[in-house]
């Protein structure tokens, strides 16, 4: 174990700006949603990314306790950025 108040190992320097790379990528990807939409053609295109290549058509449901589920995934994206789980699985 590293003492506290040291800097962090060079590899845990790459674990540590790789976890902050993808969630910046993914709190822009919220962003993107939030300002255009799920209709915008490149929200569309990273839907379909995560999804295989189809975006599924509701209802969703999530991982979540309970099963909540979603009118469409487009509820669902929405739901995953204003509670910033952006790891949230279908």
């Amino acid at each position: 174990a590293q003492q506290p108040g040291t800097p962090l190992s060079d590899r845990e320097y790459h674990q540590f700006f790789k976890f902050l790379r993808i969630t910046i990528q993914a709190s822009t990807a919220c962003h993107l949603r939030e300002l255009y939409g799920c209709k915008n053609s490149l929200v569309q295109k990273l839907d379909e990314y995560e999804n295989h290549g189809v975006i599924p058509p509701g209802p969703i449901c999530s991982e979540l306790p309970g099963n909540p589920s979603f009118f469409n995934f487009c509820a669902f994206s929405l739901y995953r950025c204003i509670m910033k789980k952006y790891y949230l699985k279908v």
